[in-house]
């Protein structure tokens, strides 16, 4: 009786057509692997600027012309583009939900070291000698951040103000700020925010003395408070 069977060279044949088979499909699951993590990962790092971004909104759509005391007592204007910080500026609506016995105005400062985006906050308005700020991460991978005043003429300056705080001029006022930040790997971002017309800024703003604005300015932001500082 004769028996058909496979030859060994079709046995060959068939197990390196199965081995070739398998190689393709370990690399194509690899590779879907991989980009479900690049997408998983992008997915996030998008996530983070729109927070980043939310936080700088908020900040700045609350900007209020309340100049400061540094911890030197040197005055300061309200709002200050260079110096020691990115951006120094005052803002209102800081949440009070403990009713501590502070301001609800509040001063924000941004600043850049190793390519990290950090926002400062300090507890009071007229700093001391032991006044420290808090600090925040809002954004790591920035290769640069730049932020520019616009004046009330539409002329763009790096740095605010214009003049020195410590004449008696009065420049043009400030009516809003532009941002340019590039940040790895989404590329240049350009954001621009309006300064209310309500907001009248100096050049020379007095500082009342030793005040931290417990009175009229801490109510004009509780309708407006958000909750980025959480106590």
């Amino acid at each position: 009786m004769k028996v058909k069977g496979f030859t060994l060279l079709e046995m060959l044949v068939a197990m390196a057509i199965f081995a070739a088979l398998g190689v393709m499909t370990s690399q194509l699951v690899t590779r879907i692997v991989a980009l479900d993590e690049k997408a998983v990962e992008r997915g996030d790092r998008i996530l983070d600027i729109q927070q980043a971004m939310q936080i700088l909104d908020r900040d700045l759509a609350q900007i209020i012309h309340r100049p400061i005391r540094d911890e030197f007592g040197d005055p300061k204007p309200s709002t200050l583009i260079g110096n020691d910080y990115l951006l120094q500026f005052t803002r209102q609506g800081w949440r009070n939900p403990l009713e501590r016995p502070r301001s609800k105005l509040q001063r924000v400062a941004y600043f850049v070291e190793d390519e990290s985006l950090y926002r400062y906050f300090w507890h009071v308005l007229d700093r001391a000698d032991d006044s420290e700020p808090t600090i925040q991460l809002l954004l790591d991978k920035v290769s640069s951040v730049e932020f520019s005043a616009l004046d009330e003429t539409g002329a763009e300056h790096s740095f605010w103000p214009v003049t020195d705080v410590t004449t008696d001029n009065t420049g043009p006022g400030l009516r809003a700020l532009t941002l340019n930040i590039d940040i790895t790997p989404i590329g240049e971002i350009n954001r621009i925010w309006a300064i209310p017309a309500g907001f009248v800024q100096p050049v020379r703003s007095p500082v009342s003395p030793g005040g931290n604005d417990n009175g009229t300015n801490d109510s004009a932001g509780e309708s407006q408070a958000d909750d980025d500082n959480a106590e």
